[in-house]
Order: C-alpha cells, then sequence, then structure tokens
C-alpha cells in the first residue's frame, strides 16, 4: 500500500474534482489540511493523515503551524559557531 492517495482516491475524497487546486481547496475544507501540491502540481495526501483525519484522531479546527515544509530540529548537546 502507497504512502499517499492515488489520483482515483484524490478525485473521490475531493468529490469528483479535476483540477488540482479546486482539490486541494475541497480537501483543506474537509480538514485535511496537510494536503499539498506536488512540484508536477498533483495534489498528494499522506494516507496516514487521511486515516487520522477520518477517525477523528486529527482536531481539523486546531490551530497548526504547518508551512508546507519540513522543519530540522536542533541536534541536542550541539554547540553551533
Amino acid at each position: 500500500m502507497s504512502l499517499t492517495l492515488s489520483d482515483a482516491e484524490i478525485f473521490e475524497l475531493s468529490g469528483g474534482q479535476t483540477q488540482p487546486r479546486r482539490q486541494l481547496e475541497e480537501l483543506h475544507r474537509r480538514g485535511f489540511w496537510r494536503a499539498r501540491l506536488s512540484r508536477d502540481h498533483k495534489v498528494v495526501l499522506e494516507r496516514e493523515h487521511y486515516r487520522a483525519v477520518c477517525r477523528g484522531a486529527v482536531d481539523p479546527t486546531a490551530p497548526r503551524r504547518d508551512t508546507g515544509r519540513p522543519e530540522l530540529m536542533p541536534v541536542a548537546g550541539r554547540k553551533t559557531a
């Protein structure tokens, strides 16, 4: 099983939308705030985020820090120059 939803699953989940921007808007409206566009303009939604939202483990109204980009964690005990 793939780590991300397939194009067919995105199509179905977005209510039949075919344009990536509209798919993304619909997914965000439905609480899948981690959905994003890839460099080749396809919608990417991680399967685990989809499952978490569907089972209620993620509060779609909670404030988020997600900027769409990964953040590096500082290494403990390491001194910076």
